[in-house]
């Protein structure tokens, strides 16, 4: 994965820090629309939704102004069904170029030009979900042709040698055996991979949940190669201490000391606020510190180990450290930025 350009690193890593302390959130997540194209078998999202309420564009400056962020996830539902999406991005960025901005999207309705148009926009990074490393990815996201779109645009749009985009992996007791070949499918088409956790929150079906004395066998032995291979690799982009949590949270069936709401937290695409995606709990903006108080302060759930969580549920100086060694870099950005030929 590229990394960060030193003087970026530095409002990235000092947004970061001022936040810490000042009790900002560091990752908020934009869920532009409930809708989405797919019918995921392990998410409560899927299908079309009434978009009428939703947040427009010119909306997103006012939360970004008031929580600062120094990292934006835009997702959903499936963000790429929003035909202003490029319009709500440009909202999302400051003069400064914070927050980084990550697209979290299935790929369904990608193409080359939205994938350039976004980029101009102010994407810095794209999250495409893997399920598995062959069709039945569609009949987990219950989206036929899903999978065969990913094979042909993958590479494709990797061959421009941007390397901003990450298959993201949520690790089920059904792909359990999978872990690595999802790692060289992502080595295959040229990109990046990162693995999160399943949780039965959600949905409420444990059937996913990776809990038996076999299937914790199976994921010590799948995590254990995928963190020898990072020892090698680049396209790996969790850190060991991440991957390490995870396998943590599957034996205990939980992982306690939760900061949504704190560290992190979603704004729905109505324009509440609410602790994460799996917490109802919904603030308008001007009172987050109700939200703090009220549900962080006393948090006990410990039900999930997402993405978001896994990064942020670090000391400041293990965050920043990993934050500096895995995503930053000194060399400006014109030494990554390739000549685009076509």
């Amino acid at each position: 994965m590229r990394k960060v350009p030193f003087t970026e690193s530095l409002k990235i890593i000092g947004q970061g820090v001022g936040n810490w302390f000042a009790e900002r959130p560091i990752v908020v997540s934009f869920e532009v629309t409930d809708s989405c194209t797919c019918f995921c078998k392990h998410c409560d999202h899927g299908g079309p939704r009434d978009t009428s309420e939703d947040l427009k564009p010119a909306d997103y400056g006012r939360y970004v102004q008031s929580l600062r962020p120094c990292v934006v996830q835009v997702s959903g539902g499936e963000p790429l069904m929003r035909d202003d999406l490029e319009e709500v991005v440009r909202n999302i960025k400051l003069s400064s170029g914070l927050p980084y901005t990550i697209l979290v999207s299935n790929w369904s309705l990608m193409t080359e030009e939205r994938y350039h148009a976004l980029r101009t926009a102010g994407i810095n990074q794209f999250s495409v979900s893997l399920d598995f490393p062959d069709e039945r990815h569609d009949d987990f996201r219950r989206l036929p042709g899903l999978y065969a779109h990913l094979s042909e645009i993958m590479p494709r749009l990797s061959a421009f040698g941007f390397d901003d985009i990450v298959l993201n992996n949520c690790i089920t007791r059904d792909n359990l055996p999978y872990v690595n070949a999802v790692a060289d499918k992502a080595r295959e088409w040229g990109v990046n991979v990162s693995y999160s956790a399943y949780s039965a929150r959600r949905t409420g079906c444990r059937d996913y949940f990776i809990e038996s004395p076999e299937d914790l066998g199976e994921l010590e032995k799948q995590i254990q190669q995928i963190m020898k291979r990072m020892d090698h690799s680049h396209w790996i982009v969790n850190s060991k201490t991440t991957l390490e949590a995870t396998v943590e949270y599957f034996k205990r069936g939980g992982s306690p000391g939760c900061k949504a709401g704190l560290r992190f937290l979603v704004v729905t695409s109505k324009g509440y606020l609410q602790p994460c995606s799996m917490q109802f709990h919904k603030y308008p903006l001007e009172k987050r510190s109700e939200l703090i108080e009220h549900f962080t302060r006393h948090n006990q759930c410990d039900e999930c180990y997402v993405s978001i969580r896994s990064y942020l549920d670090k000391s400041l100086p293990r965050l920043t450290y990993e934050s500096v060694s895995g995503h930053f870099s000194f060399k400006p950005r014109a030494a990554f930025e390739p000549v685009e030929s076509r």
